[in-house]
């Protein structure tokens, strides 16, 4: 399998988390394992680096490491991994939140400062998304922290918390044509590949 440079190897993934688990304690550090086997298992559907879609999906979320707060996290864990050199890795910390690039499309209160609000913008407005950012988009919305679930679980458990914003049914669409353009690639419904999916689903 060719090396990966542009993100941390699976060991330092996992010792990432395991120090960020200590400085933020909670559910999120399990749901972003989970998130990573879910983008594994679909990853290697669809023909891309299994690997590669474990260690992203796994660190999504490590921007949390710097403590309990919302979107701050994509920035936090962007800045985090582009300081350390891998800025393949930093993307995702951004891009797994805004399957519709639109800032306000995020459920829950913008938290960071507005030089950071416009960062984000910008770094979306600069990119277009790849597999590895629509496929992390999509398991970031399958996943929970006891196993792996049925889509619109999750995405109502966010808008319950956070609440629903103006663009949150264009989010919600958007997550919904990811689904379904990957399922159209490999041929079958991607609850296929997601082992316990039924079960954790109806907890």
């Amino acid at each position: 399998m060719k090396k990966e440079t542009n993100i941390p190897s699976k060991q330092m993934m996992k010792q990432m988390l395991s120090v960020a688990e200590k400085l933020n304690p909670g559910p999120w550090v399990k749901h972003s394992y989970f998130t990573g086997k879910a983008a594994a298992n679909i990853g290697k559907a669809l023909n891309l680096n299994p690997e590669r879609c474990y260690i992203l999906g796994c660190l999504h979320d490590i921007g949390r490491r710097f403590g309990k707060t919302l979107i701050k996290h994509v920035i936090d864990g962007y800045t985090f991994l582009e300081t350390l050199g891998f800025p393949a890795a930093a993307r995702i910390c951004i891009t797994h939140s805004f399957p519709y690039k639109d800032i306000t499309s995020y459920s829950g209160i913008i938290d960071c400062s507005i030089e950071e609000s416009s960062f984000i913008k910008d770094y979306l407005n600069g990119i277009v998304y790849n597999d590895y950012d629509k496929l992390i988009q999509l398991c970031d919305t399958i996943a929970w922290s006891s196993g792996f679930c049925l889509m619109e679980k999750r995405m109502i458990a966010v808008v319950m918390r956070h609440g629903i914003t103006n663009t949150t049914m264009k989010k919600w669409e958007a997550f919904f044509k990811i689904k379904n353009e990957f399922e159209q690639r490999i041929g079958v419904t991607i609850y296929k590949l997601l082992p316990g999916v039924t079960k954790t689903t109806f907890l």
